[in-house]
Formats: C-alpha cells, structure tokens, sequence
C-alpha cells in the first residue's frame, strides 16, 4: 500500500492562527493635549477550513502536507486601526471524507457536498483597542486585550467512498469480476487471494438511462473486525453505501455459514452496518444444475434477497441489477439511510500513520506589550459581554 496513489487515511498537525493584540495607544496631535485613547483592535487569526472537492478521490496530497498552519492576527494601531487578520488555510479533500481526533479517536465532522466548508479550527479573535473601554469615570484607559490564543490538534482524516451498493465478499468471491462485467471499471482480476488491495467504484448502467455506483473492497476474512487481513483497513468504505450485496461462490463448503461470518464481521466493526439492506448472490453459479440451485436455496434465510449469478456467463445479472435498484430506491431504505461513525480505536487505525511523530515549531508566545495584567479580566472575552467592538 505505501506505493499506492489511493490514500485514504492521513493523519496531519493543524493549528488556526492566534488574535491580533489591541492596541492601548494614546491620540497624540499638535494642540490637542489630551487627545483621548485611540488604539486599535487586533486582526483575528486565520482559520482552518476542510473544503469539499468532488474532483478529488485520494488524500495523498495531505500525505506531504503533514503540518497545516493558518497565520497569526495583527496587533491593533494608532487612530483606532485594525490589524490585519490571519490569512486562513483551506484544505481540500474528497467528498466523503471524515475526521476524527488523532488522541481520543472522537468523530468530529464530515464532508459530504462538493464545495461544502467547515471551520476545523477558529481562530482567535483579536483583541479590543483601549479606546472600547473608556467611560466618563475613566478617560485613560492603560489597558488592552490580547487575543485570543491559537487552537492545536492533531486529526485523522478517513475517506469513506460514495457509492449506492457495496460489495462484502471473502477472496475470490468474484466481486471484482461483477463489478468489470456490469461496469466499466477496470480492477485487477487473477486468480489468487486478496487481487484487490485497494477499493474501485464502478458506475452500473441500468434501464432508461438510470445507473447505480457499486463499490469493491479487498476480501473480508473471518477474523478482519481483530485487525487480520486488509478487510477492517477498507471496510469504512462501505459504511456510506445504502446496500450491501454480499458475495459467496457456489463452490463453498457452506454458504449460510459463509454469509454469517460475513456479516458477523461487519457487526464487530460497526453495528449500524448489520442494519443495511441487505442482498446476497451466489456467484459462479453456472456450476450449478438446477436441482443443486434449489437445495442450496432452501438453506438460506428466507428474507435475504438471493440471486444466483455468474458473471461468465452472464446468468442473473440482469435479475441482480432490478434487485439492487428496488433496494437502493425502496421507502424503508430511504427513510432508514443514516450512518454514525464509530470512534476510532486499536483496531481502526493505520499503525504507520498513528505513529507517526510531528516535528513542527513551538507557538510563539503573546505578546504582552499591550496589555495590563492587573487591568485583566476574563470577562472581556464573555460571548454575553455589553462591550461592541464595533
């Protein structure tokens, strides 16, 4: 995977800018003696902002773009000036990315819509100038704000592809050979375990110029919710997809069991994914006669959607794709589709990039030029507060 173009977890250092320091500057003019304050406010720091670009299907740029740093607020000037406010840094990623917070693991957003913003980090706000503070019982004010400190984090941001149907299936399940038969993607197909090491979206035609997206991760195998195989590592991808269509090959010893295995792993990574519509097909079946066709059947759940497919052939594909559509656009599927992302843990994460260490430089320290530390209170910074910068 490390020579792969297709990155889909990153984790990276963001820190938004610090507010400008008012200004506690005294009006100083030929015949006017006591001019009064007039030192300005601070610029605000810039801001940190995740901006959805639907042009976008990898997080490799972030992967040499580890530090992400917005510039610092200016300090407030004479003649009730404003600083300049920090320049923000906007970080493009695909749509369909999720971030989370590198220490805890805690969900903090998502980016879900094409030019979609949102603020990952504020910057600080800048400081009042001394002039805001003046009263009739106190025309001198010596004192200004700071502004506001910096915010740091470090955050893990996972892509999550968007598609209408995702395939779970064990290693050569034939799933990569659905998704070439009935698209046009192109995924690697040989006849070896785990041929695909990395998700491939396909755009499936359907009547009247209708079409669906199919999503393929590598093979699931039992035990991959423990962190064995490649499953677990791409198993977020299908986490968005309104059905699953679950592959088993008809020459499995048992395929009800197959089938539970499957979705017993999809249950220990996440437990709304065992609430998805649900559709399985038996592939490779044109190794099957029909008496065999229909003892196989009588095994399964009777409320599973099964359909019996070869994508050699072309037997059931045409039955599979009416099934799909009926799911993807049934009321209970649209009303029911919601998707809470589980927090990262041990299990979640890529061990290459929880560990990876930040080398970046300290913040700098405020300034305290501008300000009193006696004359200093909380309150000016209260959200409720009388005192209007403007």
């Amino acid at each position: 995977m490390a020579d792969s173009n297709f990155i889909d977890y990153v984790k990276i250092l963001c820190r938004s800018g610090k507010g400008g320091a008012g200004s506690r500057h005294f009006h100083r003019a030929k015949y006017i003696p006591k001019g009064g304050p007039d030192g300005g406010d601070g610029g605000r720091g810039g801001h940190i902002i995740l901006k959805g670009n639907r042009h976008m299907w990898t997080l490799l740029p972030l992967r040499y773009r580890r530090h992400v740093f917005a510039t610092n607020g200016q300090s407030g000037g004479e003649n009730r000036s404003s600083g300049k406010d920090g320049e923000d840094q906007i970080i493009e990623v695909p749509i369909g990315t999720t971030v989370f917070d590198a220490e805890t693991g805690e969900f903090l957003c998502e980016v879900t819509e094409d030019e979609e913003e949102i603020k990952l980090l504020r910057g600080g706000k800048g400081g009042l100038g001394n002039w805001h503070f003046a009263t009739s019982t106190n025309r001198a004010p010596r004192y200004a704000q700071p502004g506001q400190p910096a915010l740091e984090k470090a955050v893990v941001l996972e892509l999550k592809l968007l598609g209408d149907v995702g395939l779970v299936g064990f290693p050569n399940a034939g799933k990569s050979t659905l998704l070439s038969a009935i698209s046009a993607a192109k995924p690697k197909i040989a006849d070896y375990p785990f041929t695909t090491m990395e998700p491939s979206l396909g755009i499936v035609d359907y009547r009247g110029d209708r079409s669906f997206v199919m999503a393929d991760i590598p093979g699931i195998i039992e035990g991959a919710s423990e962190g064995k195989g490649l499953g677990l590592r791409f198993l977020r991808h299908i986490e968005r997809n309104a059905v699953l269509l679950f592959m088993v090959p008809a020459d499995s010893d048992n395929i009800k069991h197959d089938y539970e295995v499957l979705l017993k792993e999809l249950r220990e990574f996440n437990p709304e994914l065992a609430d998805k519509s649900r559709v399985l097909a038996v592939s490779k079946s044109d190794m099957l006669d029909d008496e065999l066709r229909d003892e196989i059947a009588k095994e399964l759940p009777e409320d599973l959607p099964t359909v019996f497919i070869s994508a050699v052939t072309g037997q059931g594909l045409v039955e599979l794709k009416d099934l799909l559509w009926r799911e993807i656009n049934s009321d209970d599927n649209k009303n029911n589709f919601s998707i809470t992302h589980r927090p990262l843990d041990r299990r979640h994460r890529v061990e290459e990039e929880d560990e990876f260490i930040f080398d970046q430089p300290e913040m700098e320290e405020d300034d305290s030029e501008y300000w009193d530390d006696e004359d200093w209170n909380d309150e000016f910074w209260d959200e409720e507060s009388s005192v209007n910068p403007d």
